[in-house]
């Protein structure tokens, strides 16, 4: 690339498809732009789809700032087994009866999870424990302690349909969905696992605008620098 010529900058919104990191999706737009300059506001694991905002350039000035925007997810949990990842990436560890899901017991579960909540953080995480990320522990069976974290979270929306619970949740930048499952199975006197998520906002930005996978495969450089937007407090917004 000429260095004379400006470098794309911007944020970009990609609807991540399942089954690929948000690593992976960092490489994908730093070879449609030609722009070793890419980051993200916030992991999404590899099973769940959704907002993931790329930032190109010198919009990953904007990253810390951006990572602690509140998020709202749709998903959905599955009662009467536990994985070791807590979602459904993982082996079963665990099993219980599928507890009742009418109205009042589920409504008295997610009542215990709202609002400020302390909630664990996965041991299958990149959360950094002893200078290493906890999942490089865990696939070594390397004991860890519990490591706890604050987190904000409204529940917008529930419907039991047993086994199953879907729902969309609104949280603070940092909330796990997985110890929110996992720990709402306990709850409920049974177990439970994450078996799909789907991340439809980062704050003011939403999935809606967002560029498939296939529409980015299918565009040019420049057509995909075309849909950087500015980042907040951008001059240009």
């Amino acid at each position: 690339m000429d260095p004379l010529v400006p470098q794309p900058s911007g944020l970009f919104l990609f609807d991540k498809p399942k089954g690929i990191t948000s690593h992976d999706a960092v490489a994908l737009l730093r070879r449609k732009l030609s722009l070793q300059r890419i980051g993200h506001t916030g992991t999404l694991d590899p099973m769940a789809t959704g907002l993931l905002i790329l930032l190109a350039g010198t919009a990953t000035r904007a990253q810390e700032a951006m990572q602690g925007s509140s998020k709202v997810y749709s998903g959905t949990i599955l009662f009467g087994s536990e994985t070791d990842t807590w979602d459904a990436e993982g082996k079963v560890v665990a099993e219980a009866p599928v507890p009742a899901l009418d109205e009042a017991a589920v409504s008295r579960g997610v009542a215990a999870f709202s609002g400020r909540i302390i909630q664990q953080v996965p041991p299958y995480s990149a959360v950094r424990l002893q200078g290493k990320p906890m999942y490089k522990l865990a696939r070594k069976n390397i004991a860890m302690p519990a490591v706890k974290r604050e987190a904000d979270v409204k529940w917008l929306s529930w419907e039991a349909a047993s086994p199953e619970l879907r729902f969309e949740i609104e949280c603070s930048g940092g909330t796990y969905i997985r110890s929110i499952a996992r720990e709402l199975g306990l709850n409920l006197g049974s177990r439970a696992h994450l078996t799909s998520l789907r991340r439809l906002s980062i704050g003011a930005y939403s999935v809606r605008d967002a560029v498939t996978g296939e529409a980015l495969a299918a565009m040019t450089r420049e057509e995909a620098a075309a849909r950087l937007l500015p980042p907040p407090g951008d001059a240009r917004a």
